[in-house]
């Protein structure tokens, strides 16, 4: 019986890791490394940085960076982002959840023709991960993110994990 119980805490413990691995192998896949990268704690002292946010727009309401610009992903317009940096040789952030959609995102401002754009490491996830705060539609600081689905959610170690349109935990 007691050697089932270890076996069972080992299970426990061991799954996480495991999982934790095979989410780092399918962003590593997902990511074509083609886009420079800032880390976060790069973007915490560069308040000069336009940051902006690639998700989506119920994500964004959930929470994003502070002082961050809504750009959408599936609503990326062009346009939009060149009224919000005429300036092409501004340093632009983009950010999403773990860092796949922004990386897309970031190579169309590249083609645009923006010289110093960069991808967040592991998006708003990370940025949360490592202590930092993050605000909700009205500016206010929340612990609430918009954990993307499941799955992804699980690289999310800090913070209140909303998901959905009903922004449900």
């Amino acid at each position: 019986m007691q050697k089932n119980k270890l076996s069972l805490l080992f299970l426990m413990l061991a799954t996480p890791l495991m999982g934790q691995r095979t989410m780092g192998k399918a962003i590593a896949k997902l990511l074509k490394g083609d886009v420079p990268v800032a880390q976060v704690t790069e973007l915490s002292v560069n308040p000069s940085y336009i940051t902006l946010d690639a998700r989506e727009k119920e994500e964004f309401e959930v929470s994003h960076l502070a002082g961050a610009h809504y750009i959408g992903y599936q609503d990326f317009d062009p346009k939009k982002v060149q009224e919000l940096v005429p300036n092409k040789d501004t340093t632009v952030v983009v950010y999403c959840s773990i860092g796949v959609r922004s990386e897309k995102i970031a190579k169309k401002l590249i083609a645009l023709g923006y010289t110093d754009v960069k991808n967040l490491a592991g998006g708003i996830f990370q940025w949360k991960n490592k202590g930092h705060e993050v605000v909700d539609s009205l500016g206010k600081e929340t612990e609430r993110v918009h954990a993307y689905n499941k799955f992804w959610g699980l690289l999310l170690l800090k913070g209140e994990k909303v998901y959905g349109p009903e922004n449900k935990k």
